[in-house]
């Protein structure tokens, strides 16, 4: 049985409009005055200036409930009003940006609860019929693109050598290589902590030029 279907738009967050969407933009980070929430900033101007219609998640502002409950597990299990418009969302999204930081090379709870109890079977996969569980499930998403903007105190090269580069693999094969986006692309944004006010706004302006190159404009169907 699949979830239930919210048909209202949902505005985003840092535009202060109301869109129905053609993008998904998804920022976890507990401060609004972090650098993870001015890419996110201009990542959706970038959308918006490509043409997409945006959904924006602050999912730290929003107080999303990164608790999993027991309920919500099974694929046929009951969620809130919430949690099934955020399934609705990613999976009418033609392109997915997400912005976290990297921690102990992982992304944030909050981050780590969405993706939980938002990317659910019969939404972002399926197990093929036969298939208890136990096999490689079917993607869903419908997404052509999708793009990671991540920030870290971590040396780009420490990172590869001595921790393998954790992020890179948990959302290009773990998660939207499983639920069918094989488009995707991550960019690591660092060392933050010793970055100056000029290289954060190179930084930004890379964003732009990132969004614009990953994703572009939106792809609109035709209606007879």
């Amino acid at each position: 049985m699949g979830l239930p279907v919210v048909n209202e738009p949902t505005p985003a967050l840092f535009a202060g409009r109301l869109y129905l969407m053609s993008a998904l933009l998804i920022v976890g980070h507990p401060r609004p005055d972090s650098f993870n929430h001015a890419i996110a900033r201009r990542a959706e101007q970038a959308l918006l200036t490509l043409g997409h219609d945006v959904v924006a998640h602050d999912l730290q502002a929003e107080g999303f409930d990164a608790i999993l409950p027991g309920c919500e597990e099974p694929a046929d299990g009951a969620v809130d009003a919430a949690v099934a418009a955020h399934c609705r969302q990613l999976a009418e999204a033609e392109a997915i940006v997400i912005v976290h930081p990297n921690w102990w090379g992982m992304p944030p709870a909050v981050m780590k609860g969405w993706i939980d109890r938002v990317f659910r079977p019969g939404i972002a996969y399926r197990f093929l019929e036969g298939d208890g569980g136990e096999g490689v499930p079917q993607g869903l998403l419908r997404a052509r693109a999708a793009v990671v903007l991540n920030t870290s105190n971590t040396e780009a090269q420490r990172e590869a050598e001595i921790f393998g580069d954790p992020l890179e693999r948990i959302w290009r094969d773990c998660i939207f290589g499983l639920c069918g986006v094989t488009n995707v692309y991550r960019r690591t944004f660092g060392v933050i902590c010793t970055s100056t006010p000029r290289q954060r706004e190179a930084w930004l302006d890379e964003v732009e030029q990132i969004i614009s190159e990953q994703i572009g404009p939106p792809e609109r169907e035709t209606r007879s």
